[in-house]
């Protein structure tokens, strides 16, 4: 079964997205991308090790998986044996992505 939570602060990340995607392209668009993007939740949550650490950008324990030009950075719920997966952010890879980091995780 899979298993994530997804921060609130990803939440609006991806509330951010739909809406910055609506709005450059269409609703059509912006409804695809976030279907993309959630799915991806579930294939991290059945295999959490396909994402890629970057230390380069954050020594915080967490990995990135991308979808298109986005990141979802995710991490394993500490303490627990079959722990679910947090999803941390959903970021464009465009973006500052250390200072980004920095301040949120």
């Amino acid at each position: 079964m899979s298993r994530f939570i997804v921060a609130p602060r990803a939440a609006a990340d991806l509330a951010e997205i739909w809406r910055y995607i609506r709005g450059r392209s269409s609703e059509e668009t912006a409804d695809r991308v976030e279907r993309k993007i959630r799915e991806q939740f579930a294939l991290l949550a059945e295999a959490p090790g396909i994402g890629h650490r970057r230390a380069d950008l954050t020594p915080a324990d967490v990995r990135f998986f991308p979808v298109y030009s986005y990141l979802i950075v995710y991490r394993q719920v500490a303490g627990r044996e079959a722990a679910p997966i947090q999803i941390a952010a959903i970021l464009h890879g465009g973006r500052e992505l250390r200072r980004v980091l920095r301040k949120r995780l």
